[in-house]
């Protein structure tokens, strides 16, 4: 695997990250407001593609922390990335 593959691999990774967190302070903000509210499958999705956003969503914002399935999740999904990133690293 080429070192250029690799760091646009992590640019988006970044990229979803950010994301995933603006997605979670909307929804966050539309449960302050009482407004429609986003899924919680769909940021469970999204929180499979960007874990650190969400992981770091939930503690800015205090938001799905007594959720116990966001709390085990998020965790999970963070370490399952991670090993990811190590084993391709190792293979490039």
């Amino acid at each position: 695997m080429s070192n250029g593959f690799f760091t646009a691999l992590l640019i988006f990774l970044t990229i979803s990250d950010v994301a995933v967190l603006i997605f979670f302070g909307i929804d966050k903000r539309k449960a302050v407001n009482r407004q429609w509210r986003i899924p919680e499958s769909a940021l469970l999705k999204a929180a499979l593609v960007g874990p650190l956003g969400a992981w770091i969503a939930m503690r800015v914002f205090r938001h799905k922390t007594r959720k116990a399935k966001f709390r085990l999740l998020m965790p999970l999904f963070l370490l399952i990335r991670s090993l990811i990133l190590v084993a391709l690293q190792r293979i490039g």
